[in-house]
Parts: C-alpha cells; structure tokens; sequence
C-alpha cells in the first residue's frame, strides 16, 4: 500500500522576492495532466470527502492554509498546508477531507489524470470495500 507523504519544495530568492519550481518527475513523482485550485470557501467548510482508483495528486497551499484529513484504512493523518514549498503527495487509496481553510487560503492540486467521474470513490463504505484490510 502507498503512503500519501509531505515533501518540501525549494526555495529560490533574492532581494526581489521568492521562486518555488516546480517539475513533473522531479519535483512532483508522476506525470502533470490536470491542474486545478479551490479558493473562497467559507469558514466551517469541509471538502474532498473521497479517493481514487487511480489518480495522485500534489496538494499545495500556494496562499493561506488548510489542514487535510487523510485515511487510507491502515492509518490516519492530519496534515497542514501551510506553505508553499510544502507539498502532500496524496495517493489514490488515501480518503481526504480539507478543512480549517483561511479566508485567503488558495489550494493548488495538480493530478495524474484527466477528470473523471469514475475514478471517484465518493462513498465511505464502498472506500472500505476498495481499500480496506
């Protein structure tokens, strides 16, 4: 079973400011299809609520915070975005919810895969079925 995992991301400034790079296979471990950001959700929101079959994706904070629930029935994890060189792998067989979003939090996730609405698994206990021991 695949771990999601935080990664840093470097860095690169001078005195005219900050530069974070990022590239498929080197700074992100797959292959970039699909790029896509949530921002202006309102205080006491939670999104995600699924998994996948097979998409990975990248998820960072690139303004603001949030904070991600992740499950993927062997372990359970809390994890805050809150920088922009941080950066949570998320593996298709981990269940997430986002959560705790700033006011100006902007979350970038970058995919593996072109959406699809069957790759989704959005029901709990069908997750289990899929992906549990």
């Amino acid at each position: 079973m695949d771990f999601s995992r935080m990664i840093d991301i470097r860095e690169l400034g001078d005195d005219r400011g900050l530069l974070t790079v990022i590239e498929e296979f080197k700074t992100i471990p797959f292959e970039i299809k699909r790029v896509f950001y949530i921002y202006g959700t309102s205080p006491g929101v939670r999104r995600g609520f699924h998994a996948h079959y097979k998409t990975r994706q990248a998820l960072i904070s690139v303004s603001g915070s949030c904070k991600v629930h992740l499950n993927n029935t062997v372990r359970t994890a809390e994890v805050e975005l809150d920088s922009p060189t941080k950066v949570l792998i998320l593996e298709p067989n981990d269940w997430h919810e986002m959560y705790d979003f700033s006011p100006d939090c902007v979350l970038l996730v970058l995919s593996s895969h072109l959406y699809d609405a069957e790759d989704y698994i959005r029901d709990y206990n069908q997750f289990l079925e899929v992906y549990g021991t």
